[in-house]
């Protein structure tokens, strides 16, 4: 018996942290304890002095029984509330252009936050793959207690998110009131406004658009969220926009219907009229439209740039902050092709479906064709909400921003390259293959000595040509048009992310948990500091104030703000590789 309770025992925790892990019901563990308890029975009357088959059977059984639990007891899709505790709290409600609408206090009574307020109508049926349309009025108050869906994009099962929080972040917490999942839908054209409680009149405003590769991602995630801003006076905005296949398909025959004759760049356009919106409705909620920051990181950056030099977004906002992205070098290296590229591939797609006309295309559901976001995630010079390639737009001193605040993280490439590490064995074969006829050069400027020393250095490099050195161009276009460029070079390690990609959000918007213990005094003191450059910014275009290091902006691109266990001006360290890429890229 006493082997029966050891392996029993391990079994049960196994299966309750599958339960815990997969966000199933507590009905489940209910009924996991009254499925051991009856195994344990059965074994103990039954299968105790049995045959070993019988065992083997019994334990089967209970595994199967195990499989039933799971699936019976499988987490509910339930929309996200946007408070906090058993019961919201009301705003008074805000009349804005389509409706009244109330909001929730959070906070502590510090912060009223306003989720899903609706900016388009739902992107379905006809309107998939059409230019967003304004939102229809409603009638009464909506209560804004609940974020919207996410934008349709493909999900992994529960297990899967929270084993990466485990792994990746170090910071899972098993709570009682997470038993379900949040719901992805076509319909996510929402934007979630934070802003201090009570109230307030004439405050800068920042927009936020978030990453996640233009394939996934959703407005309302703890790290980016409008808290800490709003604290500090700043009225945030984050908003959903269309992803993958459904913000970013070019087609022909889209483009032939389309008043505009655009094509490829829902996505962009989506932010465009969320932009619009806030320029309509932000003073409701206390907010200056004339003062708008617009913010993003990694792909949310990648849409900021481009966003700098549409033509539709001309005065939409003053001033930017990107974050690990921006794609105004001559070849960007992500999230974007060549309109050509992005017909062909929109070819290739209605040829895997066998559809050839804008209904046929239409007439697929959303989960036929959602998985094709790892195929339908560029934006493209479409000729309506880009003209031209922002590289392009700059040379010829055409941009919307009138200040800079960005940069990269020191390890910007630690989860892109988890399972593709180098060594001596493999380094040059790396090198070659992506710097071609100047692989020489850079091998001869990056000469690793031990394996070690070769997964450092391809480390270092592949975050330099995918995240820095875009940076490094933005920085450069800004000195030539004259517009004050503020570069970061983000370096904080911590129990968490630490200085990878994205490792550097809460810090910016001031989200790192009061209770968490992967951060230290350390880390909320660096997060004080940016957030008090962030707020400065965002008020004035400038982000030095009182009691903060000089951060300076520098014309010759040479220098950065590191923001690390030290905050202050150091040398931009990959200067000679940026000369290799000049070349290879064609920089004038």
């Amino acid at each position: 018996m006493v082997g029966f309770g050891i392996v029993t025992g391990l079994l049960f925790l196994v299966m309750a942290a599958v339960l815990e892990l997969n966000k199933n019901t507590l009905l489940g563990f209910a009924l996991l304890v009254a499925a051991t308890v009856g195994f344990a029975v059965l074994f103990s009357k039954v299968l105790q002095g049995g045959k070993w088959y019988g065992k083997l059977l019994g334990y089967a059984g209970y595994l199967a029984a195990f499989a039933l639990i799971l699936f019976l007891t499988w987490p509910p899709t339930r929309a996200v509330p946007a408070y906090e505790g058993k019961a919201p709290v009301y705003t008074e409600p805000v009349t804005i252009e389509k409706g009244a609408v109330r909001g929730v206090v959070i906070a502590d009574g510090a912060v009223e936050l306003y989720a899903g307020i609706p900016y388009a109508q739902p992107p379905v049926g006809d309107l998939r793959w059409k230019e967003p349309q304004d939102p229809l009025p409603w009638e009464g108050v909506l209560d804004a207690d609940h974020f919207a869906p996410m934008c349709m994009q493909p999900v992994h099962l529960p297990i899967y998110n929270s084993l990466a929080q485990i792994i990746g972040f170090h910071d899972y917490k098993i709570s009682l009131k997470d038993n379900y999942v949040p719901p992805v839908s076509e319909d996510g054209l929402y934007v979630n406004v934070w802003k201090p409680a009570g109230q307030v009149s004439g405050l800068p405003v920042l927009v936020y658009i978030h990453g996640g590769t233009l394939q996934t991602g959703q407005p309302w995630y703890a790290d980016y969220a409008g808290t800490g801003l709003a604290k500090e006076g700043v009225i945030v905005v984050n908003l959903g926009y269309r992803l993958g296949v459904f913000g970013y398909l070019a087609d022909e025959g889209l483009a032939a219907e389309s008043p505009n004759g655009t094509t490829g760049n829902y996505g962009l356009l989506d932010q465009i009229k969320a932009l619009q919106w806030v320029r309509d409705n932000v003073s409701a909620f206390g907010g200056d439209p004339d003062n708008v920051t617009l913010a993003g990181e990694s792909a949310g950056a990648a849409s900021v740039s481009a966003l700098c030099t549409s033509p539709l977004a001309k005065g939409l906002f003053r001033r930017v902050l990107l974050e690990s992205s921006t794609v105004a070098g001559v070849k960007p290296p992500h999230s974007f092709r060549s309109f050509e590229e992005a017909l062909k591939s929109g070819q290739e797609l209605k040829a895997r479906y066998h559809v050839s006309t804008p209904a046929q295309l239409r007439a697929l559901s959303a989960k036929q064709i959602v998985n094709e976001a790892y195929t339908q995630h560029h934006m493209t010079v479409d000729g309506y909400a880009l003209t031209e390639t922002p590289y392009e737009s700059y040379r010829k001193g055409v941009h919307n921003e009138e200040a800079i605040l960005h940069g990269y993280n020191a390890e910007e490439s630690g989860p892109f390259i988890m399972f593709a590490h180098a060594n001596l064995k493999n380094y040059e074969g790396k090198i070659r293959t992506y710097f071609k006829e100047y692989a020489d050069e850079v091998l001869a400027l990056y000469a690793p000595a031990t394996d070690e020393e070769a997964d450092s250095f391809w480390a270092q490099i592949y975050g330099a040509v995918f995240f820095n050195y875009p940076h490094h161009c933005l920085d450069r276009l800004a000195a030539q048009n004259g517009i004050p460029a503020y570069e970061y070079y983000f370096s904080k390690h911590n129990g968490r992310l630490g200085a990878w990609h994205s490792g550097e959000l809460p810090y910016f918007y001031g989200n790192i948990p009061a209770t968490s213990q992967v951060f230290d005094d350390g880390d909320r003191a660096l997060s004080r500091t940016i957030l008090g450059y962030v707020g400065n910014f965002a008020r004035t275009g400038d982000p030095n104030g009182e009691g903060l290091p000089l951060w300076t902006s520098d014309e010759e691109s040479k220098t950065v703000l590191e923001l690390g266990d030290s905050v202050g001006m150091t040398d931009e360290k990959y200067l000679a590789l940026y000369a290799i890429m000049d070349r290879m890229d064609g920089w004038e």
